[in-house]
């Protein structure tokens, strides 16, 4: 990593373009003539016209944006299928993981590039050229035509990437070679640049930035200085780097899965003593093996509580590979294995009480652990006590590996004054009552009709102020009543009658 005057760290930048990233995509899941060219059409402005075209295309003379019916008319062979942005963008974030082994700033740059901060990386692959070749060749593997290049700023990098012809004595020089068009200003922008006699970013940067500005807008003095590396053009990595992470690479790939497994082990131990340095636990744990085709597979695990044991981390990752659909497959091998903790919490030192119940506390919370990474975080849930007097929000049931112990629930009654079965949302019913506020005298519900004998209440609970104010939230006057066979209902008018002129009535809960 080079230093600036300063003192500062420089920052270096790859950009990957990736120039018939959705022809070569479909050309991994789907057979065609080899000759045939191929075209990726959708709706624009009521018409199909052409989004995308492959090499064998773009050499007939089609082009994006050009109508369906023209493109055919000149072409007949043309292959043509429907534009699937969402799967070009799947496989674009697939090749951005595997990216992950030479930086974990990793950037997608949509449709099509990547941009790879690359600071302090460059040396375990023999510099920037090695590293870039490395990338090349794993991609050309996978059937993928790249165009890649270096820059001080990712602007710069992602213009020379895409828009770099011929090659320069340095960055510079190659940069202030670049069209104006690699600003990517609107098209109007661009034509006057043009007809300005500006054609490169050489004869704009020989300008005053305030004549630029003023002349052509703020947005190509702001691009200018971007591409230049006078104003900062900060990377959006797709993952964020973890605070502790420990990786392992080899020579020769790992051709077994029970083999990279054992290094997992390893390095969950490394992590633990990482994290025992720090006085943290680990929540979260992100397992990422790379094969040696460029492709990767990611498999994360997480813990209720924080932790340091390296055994229960191994079991929830054995649980989750266990519970995969698609197998952990090393296909020509892995070359690279890394562990990584996103997530951490203060773990201090805690001693065990004499008659267990911390023993038991833990092995209920593993349980936990082992049934959310088995079934997915949102099978498991747990009841939260929520702050309100609206009897269907008193509750939320929020995923276990995520809540935190639950509030201790207030006892009931003798008898209960709240129904162990809710309604949701609450059934309507038919009531004949006292008027205005009087109790309920008869029901009927689901057809049948139930004369009340005995009747307690009502409790009033008036809606929250803020819902009051923003859509009138009408009161609630609650009856535990008990109809003449003996079975008792929790019932409750919606509304007083100076609120609305004719009041809801509702059955919300069964006492058993």
């Amino acid at each position: 990593m080079t230093k600036t005057p300063s003192g500062l760290a420089k920052r270096r930048y790859l950009a990957l373009f990736f120039p018939w990233l959705p022809a070569e995509r479909f050309a991994r899941t789907a057979l065609r003539p080899p000759d045939a060219p191929l075209a990726f059409s959708a709706k624009q402005r009521g018409a199909l016209c052409l989004v995308r075209v492959d090499p064998a295309a773009r050499a007939a003379g089609l082009t994006p944006g050009m109508p369906l019916a023209d493109a055919r008319a000149r072409v007949p062979e043309l292959i043509v299928v429907p534009h699937d942005p969402a799967a070009d963008h799947a496989w674009l974030d697939r090749l951005a993981f595997g990216c992950g082994r030479y930086t974990p700033l990793v950037a997608l740059d949509a449709p099509d590039g990547l941009i790879l901060d690359i600071a302090g990386a460059e040396h375990l692959f023999g510099g920037e050229d090695g590293l870039a070749a490395d990338a090349e060749r794993r991609l050309a593997r996978l059937g993928l035509t790249v165009r890649s290049a270096f820059g001080p700023t990712a602007d710069a990098a992602r213009a020379l990437a895409r828009h770099q012809t011929r090659p320069a004595p340095d960055e510079a020089q190659a940069i202030r070679r670049l069209p104006v068009a690699a600003l990517e200003l609107d098209p109007e922008a661009t034509t006057a640049l043009v007809r300005a006699g500006l054609k490169t970013i050489g004869d704009l940067a020989s300008r005053p930035m305030a004549n630029i500005a003023a002349r052509f807008g703020a947005g190509a003095a702001s691009a200018l200085r971007r591409i230049l590396g006078d104003a900062p053009s900060p990377l959006d990595p797709r993952i964020a780097p973890p605070p502790v992470a420990v990786e392992r690479r080899f020579a020769e790939p790992l051709g077994s899965t029970a083999h990279a497994v054992q290094v997992l082990v390893e390095l969950a131990g490394e992590a633990i003593d990482a994290l025992a340095v720090r006085g943290k636990g680990g929540r979260h744990f992100r397992a990422t093996f790379f094969r040696s085709d460029g492709l990767a597979r990611g498999i994360e695990v997480e813990t209720g509580h924080p932790t340091r044991d390296a055994g229960l981390v191994m079991r929830l990752f054995a649980e989750r590979m266990d519970s995969l659909a698609d197998p952990l497959d090393p296909g020509f091998g892995f070359d690279m294995i890394r562990l990584a903790v996103p997530r951490l919490e203060a773990l201090g030192a805690s001693q065990l009480k004499l008659e267990g119940g911390a023993v038991r506390a833990a092995a209920m919370d593993e349980l936990i652990d082992r049934m959310t990474t088995r079934l997915g975080r949102g099978r498991v849930r747990r009841l939260r006590g929520a702050d309100t007097h609206i009897p269907e929000q008193a509750q939320l049931a929020l995923p276990a590996i995520d809540a935190p112990p639950p509030a201790p629930w207030p006892a009931p009654g003798e008898p209960p004054t709240r129904p162990f079965h809710l309604f949701d949302p609450p059934q309507p019913i038919e009531v004949i009552a006292e008027v205005p506020d009087g109790p309920p005298h008869q029901f009927r519900w689901r057809r049948a009709v139930h004369a009340v004998r005995r009747y307690e209440g009502p409790e009033r609970i008036a809606a929250e102020w803020w819902r009051r104010r923003d859509n009138g939230g009408l009161t609630r006057d609650y009856y535990r009543v008990e109809d003449v066979q003996g079975r008792r209902y929790w019932l409750f008018r919606h509304g007083l009658y100076d609120e609305r002129a004719d009041p809801r009535w509702y059955i919300h809960g069964l006492f058993a």
